[in-house]
């Protein structure tokens, strides 16, 4: 399928980086673990998750993309599955984003979280039916959303980090001086 022998390169740079910012989110969770605000499975549901799947759909797609196919057909009806499957999961994190009580999402974050996801699993979704008739141009349309899911991971993993570094640990820093000045105020207990 020389189609898709053309865009090998691609795939394996867009998939390595999706793969090793995978790995690397788990090791910033495992660390951020160790203090968890209050309701943080709530926002992670609607937050943390989500980037898990994008950088996942993008190393899927690298995958799938770089399969020795014998025809395009079998990898254009599973491409426009995950496209499907991901509008419909950008539905879920919007409603998620929506109903949790942790944090109020900014227009940042609705667009990084619900808007140019949507935007990218539709651009896969469609590229399956233009590949009929399109091929080479449905394959760039394809390629454009894996290389913006990939991009929407690296912001909202950065996002969060900041998030967790900036204002939790701000917020936990806070509440310990307090309890430090408590501490001094309070009548001490004598011997």
């Amino acid at each position: 399928m020389s189609e898709l022998a053309e865009w090998g390169s691609f795939y394996v740079i867009v998939g390595s980086a999706a793969g090793a910012l995978i790995g690397l989110q788990f090791v910033v969770v495992t660390l951020i673990a160790e203090r968890p605000p209050l309701r943080a499975a709530e926002a992670g549901a609607a937050f943390a998750t989500p980037t898990i799947v994008y950088f996942g759909t993008a190393l899927l797609l690298s995958a799938l993309l770089h399969a020795p196919w014998q025809a395009i057909t079998p990898a254009t009806a599973l491409w426009g599955l995950m496209g499907l499957g991901g509008v419909a999961y950008v539905v879920i994190v919007a409603r998620r984003m929506r109903v949790q009580t942790t944090y109020k999402p900014e227009f940042e974050d609705w667009l990084f979280h619900a808007l140019l996801p949507l935007a990218a699993y539709a651009l896969l979704a469609l590229s399956a039916f233009a590949a009929l008739f399109h091929t080479r141009e449905a394959l760039f349309g394809v390629g454009a959303a894996a290389l913006l899911l990939l991009f929407i991971g690296i912001h909202n993993a950065w996002d969060s980090v900041a998030y967790h570094v900036f204002v939790n640990m701000r917020d936990t820093n806070t509440e310990q001086r307090r309890q430090s000045d408590r501490d001094e105020t309070s009548p001490k207990e004598r011997p």
